[in-house]
């Protein structure tokens, strides 16, 4: 297939450079306040699975409990492929923008959803059922979010500045991240652990609300896709866009899917997991714990431009690969190190441990969206993306803490990101470099 730049967008970047910088430039902000929402609600949630779990599955067993909201963490996971390839096909239809006003208002109002919750002991098993509801209708709008706006960003972007563009779309993961680990310290410092449990664990959710409203005003004043307009110019949308997909990019999407996983799994065990780790496995205090995991999330916010922008000069696949190759290094030896000090210790050595975050959010973005053409990239995208994500994400923090139940070997994290971060470099060995070549229509 051709590697083609629209004649739209040519034209602007050529006539204009200056123009297409500011189409980039709205379309990264835009696309990194929504993002933003996405890991702000599902950082809340996992940050206070703690607290949440007895509240609706109560029992004598805190493990139990714990496993049984991170089961209910998982299933959002499970529906985001539904949402997305159905959010996508209309993305390939009907446009990029349109869709991505509607992935985060539903998840916006999901998300406040479970703040008003009632709990078991107010209503029985219908907590729990109504807990699930929410994760559900969350994750369907989740599976077409981060990925729209990465595609969203990759076609506004010229070539050769995709890398540092798109690198704002995992600043906005970074920000909500950090965001919510704020919140989570802040509510979980100034209340008692009665008040927590009462009414305070409510508040995370709740303040979800003034974000979306912020990312809803963002998305509404960005145009579409340069890409996307000139392609209808040429092209009707694709009438079965999952049976193309499937049929004519199914390599693409199986590389894309393993790269995912390894990306999902750093981050997911890398913050959302070690509080977990660092407050029910090593006795931190939670509080302290979420400070921490806000000032690495920020750390991490400010590298990824530099990444993503060294990925236009060096090429996707060289600096991906130093990122996963840094996971295989660094997790464990730096997990032994968090249970042998202080917080301050155990502190310094999750830094250590997600140094190649940033990598590899920022540039596995862009590089995935180049992995497929316009016409069918929203929904391939969806596909690829949100399996790998169930792999990495979804059913990760269940599995390590149930394997940790039953063997006691809290090193089992750390064993599982290595080993995503291998099954991603043998996916780079068949990955084409796309950083120098226009996008494919």
């Amino acid at each position: 297939m051709s590697r083609v730049l629209s004649p739209e967008y040519a034209a602007t970047a050529s006539a204009a450079p200056e123009k297409a910088s500011s189409v980039a430039k709205r379309a990264a902000t835009a696309s990194a306040t929504g993002t933003a929402v996405e890991y702000y609600e599902f950082g809340v949630y996992g940050y206070m699975a703690v607290i949440i779990g007895p509240l609706f599955f109560p029992g004598d067993n805190p493990t139990a409990s714990l496993l049984a909201a991170l089961a209910v963490f998982g299933s959002s996971f499970l529906i985001r492929p539904l949402g997305g390839v159905l959010l996508g096909r209309l993305g390939d239809k009907i446009g990029r923008r349109k869709v991505l006003l509607t992935t985060v208002i539903g998840m916006g109002i999901a998300t406040a959803g479970m703040g008003l919750l009632p709990t078991t002991a107010q209503v029985g098993m219908l907590a729990p059922m109504l807990l699930v509801l929410m994760r559900l209708t969350q994750g369907f709008f989740a599976g077409a979010e981060v990925i729209g706006a990465a595609a969203f960003v990759a076609e506004s972007s010229p070539t050769g500045r995709r890398g540092f563009f798109g690198a704002f779309t995992p600043v906005g993961v970074a920000l909500g991240g950090a965001t919510a680990a704020i919140v989570c310290a802040i509510t979980t410092g100034v209340l008692t652990d009665d008040q927590l449990r009462e009414w305070g664990w409510r508040i995370p959710f709740l303040l979800s609300i003034p974000l979306v409203l912020i990312s809803c005003k963002m998305r509404h004043n960005v145009e579409e896709t340069p890409e996307f307009k000139a392609f209808l110019e040429k092209e009707q949308p694709p009438k079965a866009p999952i049976k193309e997909v499937l049929s004519t990019q199914l390599g693409s999407v199986g590389r894309v899917i393993l790269l995912t996983f390894g990306q999902n799994a750093g981050y997911w065990i890398g913050l959302v997991f070690m509080n977990i780790y660092l407050t029910t496995y090593l006795g931190f205090d939670k509080s302290k714990v979420f400070w921490v995991i806000a000032c690495i999330s920020l750390c991490m916010a400010a590298m990824m431009p530099f990444w993503g922008g060294l990925s236009d000069r060096l090429g996707r696949r060289k600096v991906l690969t130093i990122g996963f190759i840094g996971y295989i290094a660094l997790v464990l030896p730096m997990m032994m190190v968090m249970g042998t000090g202080s917080l301050w210790v155990a502190a310094i050595a999750m830094f250590i441990a997600t140094l190649p975050m940033p990598i590899i959010q920022s540039v596995g973005y862009p590089t995935y969206a180049e992995q497929f053409p316009t016409r069918v990239r929203y929904t391939a995208m969806a596909i690829s993306i949100n399996i790998g994500a169930i792999l990495g994400g979804g059913i990760t923090p269940y599995i390590v803490t149930s394997i940790i139940a039953k063997t006691g070997n809290l090193l089992t994290p750390g064993f599982f990101m290595a080993g995503a971060a291998f099954c991603a470099l043998l996916s780079l060995l068949a990955l084409r470099e796309t950083a120098h070549e226009n996008l494919a229509r």
